[in-house]
């Protein structure tokens, strides 16, 4: 079999790191998985044309971690993983890829699960669940979820309305300027959304002809993609690759609020502290979008459509906590996010060591 799995030396605090790899299909791809003490890991593949490997590692390992904790403040009962596969997903998806990096999957013995990310659709997923019992977000079957991006992008709306309240005083979000960077299937979600809500849409992705439809159909003015910091905004939504957050980018930010669908929107976590002291409300990445991570949970528990809806509620619920508890503790609000993580983590760690 041409299908090779190589184990890489995780870094400390991860649990394991594997490389994959079959050259008759053209498969490159990492899974990592970063934490079971919750449970099983779960978490989306991403497919992306990385220039290096070192760059598809480097982004499966701060996925995974975010992962761990997207997972552990949603109340879900499942650890943190993800998956990258190295390639154009415009033009390198062949269903012998994904039967093949299913094959990996299966490897993994319910260790991780894996469902769709960027560049991955249900159609691609339900080729990987061809090969194995772990993957989810699919159209169908007897506990199908279906595509996760709906949701996720309900949660993230919900915790824009939260946040405006908190520095606009008001959920309202009628003549809010609000941009949205990327326009896939999270991001164009997120976008009808607002325009339904009746906000001043600015949109940018570097898909031309996707920023051509949210100006027809949403009335959206077009942002260049080099141009999104220099724009003029109430609320700035990332919905595209992580890291976009920097100190420079931030020095240029008009935005109020930052509420977005991305992972890992903050390059390294002393952004947060200019975020707060440009007076800017960061609402974490991890907490508002687990939308779609909470609809693939119902299908890893085999459980029905409430267990869905009830999490979902509770998103903004959650937010709005840490947003209270940012103001009164004068801490950033990830800080305040990584720390109830870590709390919950080090209970469960408890737990399972009297329990062995």
């Amino acid at each position: 079999m041409a299908l090779k799995l190589v184990e890489e030396q995780a870094p400390a605090g991860y649990e394991r790191l594997v490389y994959i790899e079959d050259e008759e299909v053209g498969l490159r791809a990492f899974v990592c998985v970063h934490s079971t003490v919750l449970g099983p890991a779960v978490g989306g593949c991403r497919m992306w044309n990385y220039a290096t490997l070192e760059d598809a590692r480097t982004d499966v390992l701060r996925l995974a971690a975010g992962m761990t904790n997207k997972n552990a403040m949603a109340g879900l009962g499942l650890g943190g993983g993800k998956s990258v596969i190295i390639g154009d997903p415009r033009s390198d998806k062949t269903e012998a890829l994904f039967r093949a990096f299913g094959r990996a999957i299966e490897s993994f013995g319910g260790s991780y699960y894996t469902a769709e990310d960027v560049g991955i659709s249900p159609e691609d997923m339900a080729n990987v669940a061809k090969e194995t019992a772990y993957a989810v977000g699919l159209d169908h079957g007897a506990h199908a979820s279906g595509d996760p991006s709906p949701f996720t992008a309900e949660g993230v709306f919900q915790c824009l309305k939260v946040g405006a309240k908190a520095v606009f005083g008001k959920s309202d979000l009628t003549g809010r300027r609000v941009l949205v960077q990327g326009l896939g299937h999270v991001g164009w979600s997120l976008a009808e959304k607002l325009h339904a809500a009746g906000a001043e849409l600015v949109v940018s992705d570097v898909n031309p002809e996707a920023v051509e439809r949210a100006r027809a159909s949403l009335g959206a003015e077009i942002c260049p993609p080099e141009q999104i910091f220099a724009q003029r905004m109430d609320i700035f939504a990332p919905c595209a690759l992580g890291g976009i957050l920097t100190h420079e980018t931030v020095a240029q930010l008009s935005a109020r609020l930052v509420c977005g669908a991305a992972n890992n929107q903050l390059l390294e976590p002393s952004v947060a502290e200019e975020l707060l002291a440009r007076d800017c409300l960061y609402l974490p990445d991890y907490v508002v979008n687990a939308g779609g991570i909470i609809s693939v949970a119902g299908e890893v528990h085999h459980a029905g459509p409430e267990y869905r809806a009830d999490r979902l509620v509770q998103i903004a619920g959650r937010v709005a906590q840490i947003i209270e508890t940012s103001r009164k503790e004068r801490k950033t609000t990830i800080q305040v996010a990584d720390d109830m993580v870590a709390e919950i983590l080090a209970e469960a760690a408890k737990v399972d060591a009297l329990a062995g």
